[in-house]
């Protein structure tokens, strides 16, 4: 299917894992994108934006890849110039990048917590904003998509800072559904459950993994495919009348959860 050709769109957090997954599913469905992540030097020798970009070419598609840190709102200002200034316009918009430093709230120290939250949050609320101006001054329309996580819902020991930040965005999709519905602009969240990704890897081993996977009703990890694919519909006009809606993607992690 081709439910995005000629749309314009740019992911967050976008050089591996859930991120990367939703940018190459955007293209496959025919949108060229801008390929946000940290400047490559963060990645220590693992692929950076600039891999996915690759993979987006090879899709017959644009792509450009831009750092920047979401946390900073200059720099989002500066990203979405550039995507501007490439591209002409914004159709898209997909608020992905996140980060999590698990510890028990007891010891937590106050830099870690800060940094969650500036990036899961405040980062989700400048892109957000910016891609709101952006569209409202373009006119047209557009999608705005939150990567949300079930977290947002369900109280997962050591990862305070990331549920509460999960929570907030969850809500402020809601807020801004009913401020730019006039303008015709949908938002809507995706709350991924257990996703097999580079990231995890941080938290668990392999064998843990593969356990946990297959411990869920579905039978196994969901992939960022699983997520993109869902973003793709969300981005395309089947999803012109859903608003506001947050859409559950986690091969029912929540049910198996006491």
């Amino acid at each position: 299917m081709q439910r995005l050709t000629g749309k314009i769109a740019l992911v967050t957090g976008a050089a591996r894992g859930i991120g990367q997954g939703i940018a190459l599913c955007l293209a496959e469905e025919g949108a060229d994108v801008l390929v946000n992540d940290l400047p490559a030097a963060s990645f220590a020798g693992q692929p950076d934006a600039n891999d996915t970009v690759q993979q987006i070419e090879r899709l017959g598609r644009r792509a450009l890849a831009h750092a920047a840190d979401v946390s900073d709102r200059a720099q989002v200002a500066a990203m979405f110039a550039a995507a501007a200034q490439q591209f002409g316009r914004i159709d898209i918009v997909v608020a992905n990048a996140a980060m999590s430093i698990r510890e028990p709230t007891l010891s937590a120290e106050w830099n870690h917590v800060q940094r969650t939250i500036e990036v899961a949050q405040f980062g989700v609320y400048h892109t957000c904003q910016a891609a709101a101006r952006q569209m409202v001054a373009q006119g047209g329309g557009g999608k705005i998509i939150i990567i949300g996580s079930v977290l947002a819902d369900m109280p997962m020991p050591h990862s305070a800072p990331y549920n509460m930040a999960k929570a907030a965005i969850n809500h402020l999709a809601r807020t801004l559904a009913i401020e730019l519905a006039e303008h015709r602009i949908n938002v809507n969240v995706i709350n991924p459950g257990f996703i097999d990704t580079p990231g995890e890897r941080a938290f668990a081993s392999e064998t843990q993994i593969a356990e946990l996977g297959a411990s869920l009703p579905w039978g196994r990890a969901g992939t960022p495919h699983d997520i993109g694919r869902a973003a793709a519909f969300l981005a395309s006009d089947d999803a012109d009348y859903i608003t506001g809606s947050a859409l559950v993607v986690d091969g029912g992690f929540r049910l198996r959860m006491p």
